[in-house]
């Protein structure tokens, strides 16, 4: 059972990495909020237990989201290849996920942490503009419209949602700051974690990256410079 993590705070390139991860290297995906609206939508027994608590506005319990990851697994096999985005976000959620692991005959092998700079990270959410009429994406400077303010596709009006403002940012910034530096303290000492240097073309970074996990994580002197292992 092969497994890796994803780890990146909000606009250091996750999303679109771990879909090449997922289409080129073969990696199961597994997001927990993926997996919490699917087991919800279908009515599970898991499921109805999760949206008992996201009604009263709740987080749901680390050993729920364990077991839904655990069922997860269970249906993939041992020999699967797996890639967790965004989990676990807690240490005492790492520990459950080790345990899982564990009794399954797998372990964490990479922890690749998507590194950027805050001012990286901050241009690239307050720089995404949505269309009201059709809901395309654009970005003022990675992605912008022929014409400033409207839409190429449907000629709608663009606007910034309130959760791409430069305070929301912040906002989510400090906490997965807060949230993730155990985590990430935990898997460096245990020999696990990759820092990337993500401020870089996302496509070119995901290239080198599945390079590196089908080569088994050796790195050598071209991954030196875009990997720094801590």
């Amino acid at each position: 059972m092969n497994v890796i993590i994803l780890l990146g705070a909000p606009g250091s390139g996750k999303g679109t990495i771990g879909e090449k991860i997922r289409d080129i290297a073969g990696y199961t995906h597994i997001s927990t909020g993926d997996m919490l609206r699917e087991n919800v939508k279908a009515q599970t027994a898991l499921g109805l237990e999760a949206e008992s608590y996201m009604k009263k506005g709740e987080l749901v319990p680390d050993q729920l989201i364990i077991k839904i990851v655990e069922a997860r697994l269970d249906k993939g096999g041992k020999d699967g290849s797996y890639m967790f985005d965004g989990f676990p976000r807690t240490v005492e959620q790492a520990d459950l996920l080790d345990k899982s692991l564990t009794n399954r005959g797998g372990r964490i092998q990479h922890v690749l942490f998507l590194d950027s700079p805050r001012d990286v990270l901050m241009q690239r959410l307050t720089g995404r503009r949505v269309c009201k009429k059709c809901g395309q994406s654009f970005h003022i400077v990675n992605i912008p419209p022929k014409k400033d303010g409207v839409c190429d596709l449907c000629s709608g009006e663009l606007y910034q949602r309130p959760d791409d403002s430069e305070a929301t940012i912040n906002n989510r910034l400090e906490v997965f700051k807060k949230q993730t530096q155990s985590l990430i303290e935990r898997y460096k000492k245990s020999g696990v974690l990759v820092t990337i240097d993500s401020n870089q073309n996302a496509a070119k970074l995901s290239e080198k990256i599945i390079d590196y996990l089908k080569k088994g994580g050796k790195i050598g002197t071209a991954a030196e410079s875009f990997f720094c292992v801590k």
